[in-house]
């Protein structure tokens, strides 16, 4: 083959780029290259190979990063879809399946050749040759420092011209590199040993013989450091001895085993309920090719309540696969679950677990990128990026508590939502899909319902006193409560549960999907609100900081004295967050340990693994959380769950509001009750015949879905149609509202053209947050049947944002 596709590093370009092979250089379709690109170098992937150019002039590629394949052919058709589906840079969809600390710069570097100086030289020419005689190869950027960037570039132009200097490409430094530690051991034979051991004696070299007859135990090397802790050799002991040829000391890789700080155990396989021997018969009955009826992969949804035991289904699954030799990834929604999980799957696969996301540093993503790469592990656990591990035969792919909106991309470049890729990827790679939930989301209820996808049922929950009923909800209406006199954060019938949980020993959680102390400050005199200057939210009040943050950019004030417009000290705190639950249970309960669980106080690596430990130990009486505590986790001393406020995300502009908030609230019901001991559930609203809080009381998912789902058919949003959000962003407020008008009008056109009657467009309207990070946003969405192919027709500038299927409007 003479050319190569080429994907390049480069922002917005989401197709090939064909450059010519040079003659005697090996190229297969996966592998990194380097390849000129306007006047830049820079890196690609080879998507693949031709004998003819799709262009009539090319370049040829400059070298290769890599002498053997990143990606595989599976990968390579998967990054397409993603960047053809998602309308992203083909690059970014790329780069979700790289190494980490794959990307690096290419460093332009220049070096003295042979010739000599036949015409006078300018002083900067003569500059430029004094730097590289003193340093040698010299970067192109220490150059622009002595001279600046314009003479730099001129300068060396010139001294290439006249054969002075020679131009190369080097890789700048690797951000991360295997690890390697120095190893000990013995390389003399039995005779020198002992014929060494008694010449150590005769001379009392006691450390020395001590060294050597430790050693003479060990069947394979063992790390220095680790020597050294044992028998507090010195590096002199050591050197002794290798300087007589009796060890050797080699530098040997070891792996940065993410997982080196758990405690991790064996134990046998359960034994099923009858309710779980059913749901697996099912699953296994299809999970085998042979008992396939349909050509294309099977996608389950595991629909089970709360503590029904999903997660011994997806254990015997991923049993079944790896003992047909392939391998499985299981993906949850919180980099917080992966202990949680790794301990279930740990036990029942030990040593065969990889971990994968970006909690890990640098240098642990490396190994265990490795690790999976060399077939050492047959289950890799992870969030979205898990997805995309080079797992080779794969089988199996899980999405524990599909329905969360955590597996959608949204801050960046592809805006993909890993269930959709999941299926996808499970397409390319004869795979099958399970998606487990309690709540499951209502697209993916509705493709069961029309059997797209293989519905299985868990009914019944499972605890240690055998089944179990989910845990009893009380409603409480907080208009009665005002009326009643009671203006603190807890409802009388809430206050009396926790006195009552509390005095029995065992263990309360209370949700609040607000971080914080006070959502907002205002000013009681002149009606002032303290906001964001980049934003256009106000500043959040916490009262541990004492400052005012913004929720958006982390902007933040110190707490004010007064107002900033009128000068007067009138200001009130308004709204609540969970510092504010805080401080109040301190207020009631002062002998009651708490912790907090959010974005505030999880700053550190494996601070939720020790929250959760100490909150599983009993080391704390309430646990205090926003939506964190709502995802999974299994805390079987919880007997009382209490949401402070079910109204936090019901009124928001967005036909999703409804569903999320019902998962919520059924999700946080659902971590009451675990245990030996009965559950008790109580919600606090202002809404208590809203039929979501009354849905979320009853368990009844059926009931909410059938209300949603006529709903939504009867306003066509999906599932019965396809939402695409566009996004468009500048500093200039007028020039930001002007651009989404201009592409409102170019849709317009194109609907008429075409006689689309079925597609229409929301907005142009400002974003929720109309300003973000300095930035004023517009925002207008296409509907219908088919709305990436109405996109597929602009191409839309600079600044525009494309969400396809986006999972919210705000």
């Amino acid at each position: 083959m003479n050319y190569a596709e080429v994907a390049v590093n480069s922002p917005g370009s989401r197709s090939t780029f064909c450059y010519a092979i040079p003659p005697g250089l090996n190229i297969s379709a996966g592998q990194a290259v380097w390849v000129p690109f306007g006047s830049r170098v820079i890196q690609g992937i080879v998507l693949r190979l031709s004998d003819e150019p799709s262009v009539e002039e090319t370049k040829e590629i400059a070298g290769i990063v890599t002498d053997f394949p990143l990606l595989s052919p599976i990968q390579i058709k998967l990054a397409q879809w993603i960047s053809e589906h998602y309308f992203a840079p083909l690059f970014d969809a790329l780069a979700l399946m790289l190494p980490p600390g794959f990307e690096r710069r290419a460093i332009t570097c220049f070096q003295l050749t042979d010739s000599q100086v036949d015409l006078p030289l300018t002083p900067e020419q003569r500059q430029i040759l004094h730097i590289m005689r003193r340093e040698g190869k010299t970067s192109l950027a220490e150059l622009e420092k002595a001279i600046g960037k314009r003479k730099a570039k001129q300068i060396t132009d010139q001294l290439l011209d006249r054969q002075l200097i020679a131009k190369t490409l080097e890789l700048e430094k690797a951000k991360i590199k295997p690890k390697t530690l120095p190893y000990i051991k013995l390389i003399a034979d039995r005779e020198e040993i002992e014929a060494e051991k008694a010449r150590l004696d005769k001379s009392r070299a006691y450390k020395q013989a001590e060294l050597l007859e430790f050693l003479t135990g060990q069947t394979q090397p063992i790390s220095i450091s680790e020597l050294r802790k044992r028998l507090n050799s010195s590096l002199a002991t050591i050197k002794a001895l290798e300087s007589r040829h009796l060890v050797s000391v080699e530098r040997l890789r070891v792996r940065r085993d993410p997982l080196s700080h758990l405690s991790l155990t064996t134990s046998p396989a359960p034994i099923l309920t009858s309710s779980q021997q059913t749901a697996w018969e099912s699953i296994q009955d299809v999970i085998v090719k042979e008992a396939r009826q349909s050509s294309s992969p099977p996608v389950f949804l595991l629909f089970g309540v709360t503590g029904s035991g999903k997660t011994e289904i997806y254990l015997r699954a991923l049993a079944q696969v790896i003992a047909a030799g392939k391998r499985g990834i299981c993906l949850i929604p919180e980099i917080a679950l992966t202990q949680q999980t790794v301990e279930r799957f740990a036990d029942r696969f030990p040593g065969r677990v990889a971990v994968l996301h970006s909690g890990l540093s640098l240098g642990e993503q490396f190994d265990e990128w490795q690790w999976i790469v060399e077939g050492n592990c047959d289950v890799v656990i992870g969030p979205r990026s898990a997805l995309f591990a080079p797992l080779a035969n794969l089988g199996l792919i899980i999405i524990d508590e599909e329905h969360e909106w955590t597996y959608k991309q949204e801050d960046k470049s592809p805006r993909y939502h890993a269930r959709d890729v999941a299926i996808e990827l499970a397409q390319l790679s004869d795979a099958v899909v399970i998606l487990g939930s309690a709540t499951p989301d209502i697209g993916s209820f509705h493709k069961a319902q029309q059997g797209e996808y293989y519905l299985v049922e868990l009914k019944e929950r499972i605890t240690p006193r055998g089944y179990s009923p989910l845990p009893e909800v009380s409603i409480v209406d907080l208009r009665e409560e005002l009326k009643a006199g009671n203006t603190s954060l807890f409802s009388r019938s809430l206050l009396a549960a926790m006195k009552e949980t509390l005095a029995q020993g065992e263990q309360i959680i209370l949700f609040l999907n607000r971080r914080g102390t006070a959502t907002f400050v205002r000013c009681r005199n002149c009606g002032f609100v303290f906001r964001c200057p980049r934003c256009s939210i106000a500043l959040t009040y916490h009262s541990a900081e004492k400052r005012l943050i913004c929720h958006r950019c982390r902007y933040s004030v110190p707490a004010p004295q007064s107002c900033p417009r009128c000068s007067r000290r009138y200001l009130r705190f308004l709204g609540i967050g969970t510092q504010r639950v805080e401080e109040e249970i301190r207020h009631f309960f002062p002998e009651a340990r708490l912790l907090r669980w959010d974005r505030d106080v999880i700053t550190r690596r494996y601070a939720h693994e020790e929250l959760l430990k100490n909150f599983r130990d009993h080391k704390a009486d309430v646990l205090i959380g926003t939506q964190m505590i709502a995802k999974g986790l299994d805390l079987p001393q919880v007997t009382l769950a209490g949401i402070i406020s079910a109204d936090t995300g019901l009124n928001f502009p967005d036909f999703r509001s409804s569903e999320r908030t019902f998962q919520l609230l059924c999700q946080v019901a659902g971590r009451a009750g675990r245990g030996v001991k009965a559950g008790k559930v109580i919600i606090q609203t202002y809404s208590p015949d809203n039929y979501i809080i009354e849905a979320a009381a009853r368990h009844d998912y059926l009931g909410f879905y059938y209300k949603e789902i006529d709903y939504r058919r009867r306003y066509n949003y999906p599932p019965f149609s396809q939402l695409v959000r566009l996004v468009y962003s500048h500093t200039n407020e007028e020039l930001c509202r002007c651009e989404a008008e201009r592409v409102h009008r170019l849709i317009l056109d194109e609907r008429a053209r075409e006689d689309m009657i079925d597609f229409n467009v929301i907005g142009p309207v400002p974003a929720f947050a109309f300003r973000a990070r300095g930035r004023y946003r517009w925002q207008l969405f296409l509907r219908g049947p088919d709305s990436t192919r109405m996109l597929s027709r602009f191409t839309l500038p600079r600044g525009w944002t494309i969400d396809v299927d986006p999972v919210g409007m705000v």
